[in-house]
């Protein structure tokens, strides 16, 4: 398994993660994505809406606030039960989570800590420009509280029947006690998830095949199967909503770790949203006469851990380079095995030589053919093995050569990452031969 170290290295070099406010010293556990990672991010957020909302006919999406009525947080009942344990070393007096402390202290080696107390991770915030208890609300730790609170007025307006689906992508908030591991514990990130209701007699069928769909996900972007794991929770591991979750797990350098999950939260969220704000809540089922409070399958996965779980799974190095060229020898070359789907950039266009005008008028006008079609990317510094190499660690799929022989023939050079394999093809076939391989497996 790869080093985090060289997934670290490789984000702030290639400009796919960077630390929040480097230049003032960072704050914990927040970060920022460059050119290349907010593109990555992006792709695997289109294809998920596009597989779980676009092409299915039961699923639909909203986009939910981050600030909520503070009622909503104590309904869900994150105001009293979102809550890690924390503890403090008596001696320098660092606070951690305690089930993740195993001994010793990190910082200082002592082994003397204070009785676990509850610490609860919701942000705290104001609205308005008093602050007080009656302006005080929280930043949202998930974002499933909206498609609870909105599920009448989205069933209705759309005129849905069980069993169906509400799906969100955003931004939520938790304050850790610890972080750490990169991405994957961080104070500020994106999930996608959504809330499949079903009649309650249904709920064990419907969560054995939403997990068969979750993973599958996973499977299908490239993920090695042998690095997935199923992990069912034991009762008292359970969250307080919940009658059966299993964790994916991922195969990480620090360990086999949560990349997301499917629980099923039975009817708790709506019977208490329905309980707090007063309002009927049940859904009626026109053709069986009777009213109900649906159950819920929740499949959920953080965006920022499966980026990082893509990533680790792609990066490969090769000592010596794929090529027997004097300048490779030496050196280690990484190559970024993404799947085309959520590679930043899908081709590279590279005139063989910098210093010959025409090439490079040649590539300029390949790659203002092909830049509103695809994520395209041109560059001419450097040899042409240098800048092969560079596609290679950023995952592009495809480079396009544009040589002497394209002066004369109009046609270029596509080489598959890969394969390393080499085609020429004619300009004016360039679009529709790149699509055609982009669509192939599940790649475009």
């Amino acid at each position: 398994m790869i080093e985090l170290n060289k997934i670290v290295s490789l984000c702030k070099r290639r400009g796919f993660i960077f630390p929040s406010s480097e230049i003032y010293g960072g704050i914990g556990g927040i970060w920022d994505y460059g050119p290349l990672g907010i593109e990555l991010k992006r792709n695997l957020i289109n294809f998920w809406w596009k597989r779980f909302v676009q092409e299915r006919d039961d699923i639909v999406g909203i986009g939910g606030s981050i600030l909520m009525n503070p009622s909503v947080w104590r309904a869900s009942g994150h105001l009293d039960r979102f809550t890690d344990p924390l503890i403090e070393c008596k001696k320098c007096h660092s606070r951690f989570r305690a089930d993740f402390i195993k001994g010793e202290c990190p910082n200082c080696g002592s082994r003397e800590f204070t009785e676990p107390r509850q610490f609860n991770l919701l942000f705290k915030t104001y609205v308005g420009p008093v602050e007080n208890e009656s302006s005080k609300t929280y930043l949202r730790p998930e974002t499933a509280q909206s498609m609870f609170v909105d599920f009448k007025l989205v069933s209705e307006s759309f005129r849905l029947k069980i069993p169906f689906g509400i799906a969100q992508v955003g931004r939520c908030f938790r304050n850790e006690i610890t972080i750490g591991n990169f991405t994957f514990r961080s104070r500020e990130f994106d999930l996608a998830e959504f809330e499949y209701f079903v009649k309650p007699k249904e709920d064990e069928k419907w969560f054995d095949y939403w997990l068969s769909c979750w993973k599958r996900f996973f499977l299908d972007l490239g993920i090695k199967k042998e690095n997935i794991n199923l992990r069912e929770h034991e009762k008292k591991e359970l969250a307080h909503y919940s009658k059966r979750t299993v964790d994916l797990e991922y195969k990480f350098p620090f360990g086999v770790c949560e990349l997301a999950g499917v629980a099923n939260r039975t009817d708790y969220d709506l019977k208490r949203h329905s309980e707090f704000s007063g309002k009927d809540l049940m859904y009626y089922d026109s053709e069986t006469k009777e009213s109900y409070f649906p159950y819920v399958i929740e499949p959920t996965m953080g965006i920022d851990r499966a980026v990082l779980a893509f990533l680790v799974d792609a990066y490969e190095e090769i000592k010596g380079g794929r090529t027997k060229t004097t300048e490779s020898t030496k050196e280690t070359e990484v190559v970024l095995r993404l799947n085309p789907v959520l590679s930043p950039i899908k081709v590279a266009i590279l005139p063989l030589l910098k210093n010959k005008v025409k090439l490079r008028e040649k590539a300029k006008e390949v790659y203002n053919l092909l830049k509103s079609y695809f994520a395209c990317y041109y560059d001419e510094v450097g040899s042409i093995g240098r800048r092969y190499r560079r596609q290679d660690e950023i995952g592009t799929p495809f480079c396009i050569t544009i040589d002497f022989e394209s002066l004369e023939k109009n046609d270029v050079t596509i080489r598959d990452r890969d394969t390393m394999k080499q085609k020429r093809v004619k300009i004016e076939e360039l679009k529709d031969v790149l699509e055609g391989k982009l669509r192939n497996s599940l790649y475009y």
